[in-house]
């Protein structure tokens, strides 16, 4: 194993419990009107989208100064290590900007732009946890998370349109059209971009949705898979975790999730459920 690699990322990637402490986290800011929060560190997940329910003001979100990431690149230096940054996609947030401005002074540092976020960055950074497990180089690590960060395949289901509304993403027509019927749209994140892949109406079709359409890549089931939801409830999750039994029964000891990062769940809104997984590869 070598411990020697650490594994750095800002707090829009998503991970399951058990690996936070292996790795890093750079805040991203927060900032509901006038009052300014870091992420992650005085404004909780939760609190974040106990906000957002409750008030007119749509969150802002910015990068981390490149001298956020040059202080947690000087202790891996002092320390003697190496250190690898994984963000989420360059075109959402001017966070991997930072980070490689910031690592500019830093040889020993690599930055890794995944192209992707929350739940899609987090299976990739959980990958390079793997790689640094099996005793990888720096360098080849780099070289096979850019690699790997274009088989990853991130879906979800959202419970409500109004927030693509607030954010500009959609039209108020749109939005209205789709609470007077119950639609559920379903969406996937390419380079930080959310695209609707489809509507459905009520849940149970939108479940269904979302599980064809991750058949349609299949999944590699030795990689990292992430389960997601936004808000602070997990029961549209549980809902579709039961649903969905038939892809995961067999094939995994257990499911991973966690709760969404504030970008996406800017955008989605609460009552989001979110897959990430690696496209199996033929």
């Amino acid at each position: 194993m070598n411990k020697n690699i650490q594994i750095i990322i800002d707090s829009t990637v998503d991970m399951a419990d058990r690996l936070k402490s292996r790795v890093k986290t750079v805040p991203l800011i927060v900032s509901f009107g006038d009052r300014e929060y870091l992420d992650g560190i005085d404004l909780s997940r939760d609190d974040f989208y106990r906000e957002l329910e409750s008030g007119q003001v749509m969150p802002k979100t910015s990068q981390p100064s490149p001298a956020a990431f040059e202080k947690v690149f000087e202790e891996i230096r002092e320390r003697g290590e190496e250190g690898i940054v994984i963000t989420l996609a360059s075109n959402l947030s001017g966070t991997f900007q930072s980070a490689s401005l910031a690592a500019e002074d830093y040889p020993e540092i690599s930055v890794v732009d995944s192209k992707t976020v929350a739940v899609g960055s987090g299976i990739l950074a959980e990958y390079a946890l793997e790689c640094i497990d099996r005793g990888m180089s720096r360098d080849e690590i780099v070289t096979d998370l850019n690699k790997k960060r274009d088989e990853i395949c991130l879906v979800a289901m959202l419970d409500t349109l109004e927030y693509l509304k607030r954010g500009g993403r959609i039209s108020s027509t749109a939005a209205f059209a789709g609470g007077v019927l119950n639609i559920k749209p379903v969406v996937t994140i390419k380079d930080g971009e959310i695209l609707i892949l489809g509507k459905a109406r009520g849940t149970k079709k939108a479940n269904n949705f979302l599980v064809e359409e991750i058949k349609k890549n299949g999944i590699d089931y030795n990689l990292p898979i992430l389960l997601g939801y936004t808000g602070n409830s997990v029961d549209l999750l549980n809902n579709y975790i039961e649903s969905s039994r038939n892809i995961w029964e067999g094939q995994v000891d257990e499911l991973n999730c966690s709760q969404i990062c504030s970008v996406v769940g800017t955008h989605a809104g609460p009552g989001a459920v979110a897959v990430a997984f690696f496209a199996k590869q033929y």
